[in-house]
């Protein structure tokens, strides 16, 4: 995801990500702030904008809260944790206007447990609505499929990445190749015949 942004959203941009930054550094952590940004961003490069109306403090905290829910920042059991209510008295903004943005946000972007895109790294892992897919009419957890089928989801863009796999060689063998199959060689001849005389 680019942070790249429309010139006439620029300045709005600059003014959310202000808002947003010392909040994330001070309370949250970097991640949060990163994908704060990148949210951001993307929301800037929707046409029309949402960010074009209302206040950069309502949005700031709408995004901020919209990606702590999907990474469970309103629960207690969870580093970084914070309450609802004291996010927004964070950015000044009461709950039902944050909670109102956030959801607005959530279906600009189709934000939910099950995208990796907006999670934070230690949560990807931990999330098993991530790796759910239906694979020949059954849903599984794809971490436990065969390569090929983690392959294949991996270049359909259904998951994050293959767990194991070390992911900046295989994306520069995609970028090379376009795409990758995994085929499954027939056994040698020969070694079927001497186990079959034994």
């Amino acid at each position: 995801m680019s942070e790249k942004v429309p010139k006439a959203m620029q300045a709005k941009y600059d003014e959310i990500v202000a808002l947003i930054e010392p909040v994330c550094r001070t309370h949250l952590n970097e991640e949060y702030a990163a994908l704060a940004r990148k949210l951001t961003a993307r929301l800037a490069r929707k046409r029309p904008s949402p960010l074009s109306s209302g206040q950069a403090k309502s949005w700031a905290c709408g995004i901020v809260y919209a990606l702590g829910q999907v990474n469970f920042l309103f629960d207690k059991s969870q580093t970084p944790s914070m309450p609802a209510a004291e996010l927004c008295a964070l950015f000044g903004v009461s709950s039902a206007t944050a909670g109102s943005k956030a959801k607005t946000i959530r279906d600009a972007v189709d934000m939910s447990w099950m995208n990796a895109d907006w999670q934070l790294s230690d949560r990807i892992d931990d999330n098993p609505m991530i790796w759910m897919l239906s694979v020949n009419g059954f849903l599984m957890d794809i971490r436990k499929a065969p390569f090929g089928a983690q392959l294949e989801a991996y270049q359909r863009k259904l998951i994050p990445y293959i767990p194991g796999v070390d992911m900046a060689q295989l994306d520069a063998l995609i970028k090379q190749h376009g795409y990758l199959q995994v085929i499954d060689l027939p056994e040698d001849e020969e070694d079927d015949e001497s186990q079959a005389g034994e």
